[in-house]
């Protein structure tokens, strides 16, 4: 951090003397105030629920700009990455900070390559689990459970133990997501292949049997691919915050990931492309593109407690750059696999269409997000609606790492301990039973 010449002067009404703060700028976004001696010199706390004026942490892995609707991993636009570059490389930039050149790309998919296959003891955990548990849930209890079963790296305050659990958590994601969606459909597990990418891996373990071979279709591929690399991370989103508060403690890497992994289950984050989904599959059901209009109507009337999902965003207030490279993707697939016809992206177009036109969502900045199509694109994959959000964390596990290793690296920080506006009684005696 770099620090500001002005500072900040806190006054007070009461005539209670102003207090300083130290200013530091970042080199790009808005400055911050230090507010970190704010109770040792006024007695008080700042209020801000949802964490939506507080930064909790300095990095330099990620940026977004909502207002632009700017998203840039180590400096580069996602828009660039998405089209450039592949999965791997874009994990080895957000853990490395540079992308890598051809040695360094060989070396580290040979590492993740090598890391995909889970202990086989996993196999006897995975089956205590009922066959209809919702993913996530399993997908939570596997990667907390990855601690047990890879203890030998767990020492936090060791660089290489970071890295070795990093290369292993992105390694067998992949497996485990995989694993769970055969475990579901009752169909035997797929053992990784080495001579396959990263993303071609997975789809061969998501959809091979062993009865016959298993073709990757390149369309596919790239498509799923591009997924990760839009979803790989996100700056301080709620679930990298629980990463990073989680991991403060000094838990192992597999337990800080477990507690990402829980909090994207939620539809407002991890979720939210599952609800979408389901959101088109009902309007689908209730008479399809002619309803659209009707449907937007509902929205419109907040006493009809309809929702648009897939539209707007915490942060963007743009469009979400994201959005249309999945756009792109999502006709690509749809063609390549024959559904240029499918109803539901006939149903998306119709809605991004209205939205974008109808002066109430475009003066509320209501614009399509990455959820909007990449659940069409997942559905036409083959990948179930309850997969969605297992996919993503699997994506996301690249950023959690890096967001994490970041933390722990920083010989400056300390566990997490949010304060709280006090609401409740005051001290007060307890009356014996009989009298209250």
């Amino acid at each position: 951090m770099k620090l500001s010449e002005k500072k900040a002067t806190l006054s007070f009404s009461d005539g209670s003397n102003p207090v300083e703060f130290p200013v530091y700028q970042g080199t790009v976004g808005p400055d911050v105030i230090d507010i970190r001696k704010l109770y040792g010199q006024t007695g008080m706390f700042t209020y801000d629920p949802g964490f939506m004026s507080t930064a909790s942490c300095e990095s330099a892995i990620t940026y977004i700009d909502g207002d632009k609707g700017q998203l840039l991993y180590r400096g580069y636009p996602i828009e660039q990455l998405a089209v450039n570059c592949d999965f791997m490389e874009t994990s080895y930039l957000l853990l490395n900070g540079e992308l890598p050149n051809e040695k360094q790309k060989a070396d580290f998919n040979h590492q993740v390559t090598y890391h995909t296959m889970v202990n086989e003891q996993m196999q006897f955990f995975l089956r205590g689990f009922r066959r209809d548990a919702h993913p996530m849930a399993i997908m939570t209890g596997l990667v907390g459970a990855m601690a047990a079963f890879y203890h030998d790296s767990t020492d936090i305050t060791n660089p290489e133990h970071r890295h070795i659990s990093a290369i292993r958590l992105i390694a067998k994601m992949p497996t485990l997501v995989a694993m769970t969606y055969k475990y579901s459909q009752g169909q035997p597990f797929i053992y990784p292949q080495n001579d396959l990418s990263y993303t071609g891996n997975f789809l061969r373990m998501m959809f091979a049997t062993p009865c016959e071979d298993y073709k990757v279709n390149d369309v596919v591929e790239r498509a799923l691919d591009r997924i990760f690399i839009l979803h790989a991370d996100h700056e301080q989103n709620a679930s990298t915050s629980t990463v990073r508060l989680c991991g403060s403690s000094g838990t192992n890497p597999f337990a800080a990931i477990a507690a990402g992994v829980a909090c994207l289950w939620g539809p407002a984050h991890g979720g939210a492309n599952e609800a979408c989904l389901n959101m088109l599959e009902q309007i689908q059901a209730n008479g399809g593109i002619a309803k659209v209009g009707e449907f937007m109507e509902q929205v419109k009337d907040k006493e009809s407690g309809v929702r648009l999902m897939g539209f707007g965003h915490r942060v963007y207030k743009n469009y979400d750059p994201r959005a249309k490279l999945m756009q792109e993707t999502c006709k690509e697939v749809l063609t390549a696999l024959g559904l240029e016809n499918d109803p539901l992206f006939k149903l998306a177009m119709e809605l991004e269409r209205i939205a974008l036109e109808d002066p109430y969502f475009v003066e509320r900045k209501l614009y399509p997000n990455v959820d909007f199509y990449s659940g069409i694109v997942q559905r036409a994959i083959g990948i179930p609606t309850s997969l969605f959000t297992a996919i993503f964390a699997l994506a996301r596990t690249v950023g959690w790492v890096a967001q994490w290793n970041e933390m722990i690296s920083d010989p400056a920080y300390k566990i997490g301990r949010p304060r709280q506006l006090f609401t409740g009684d005051t001290a007060r005696d307890v009356v014996e039973i009989a009298k209250r």
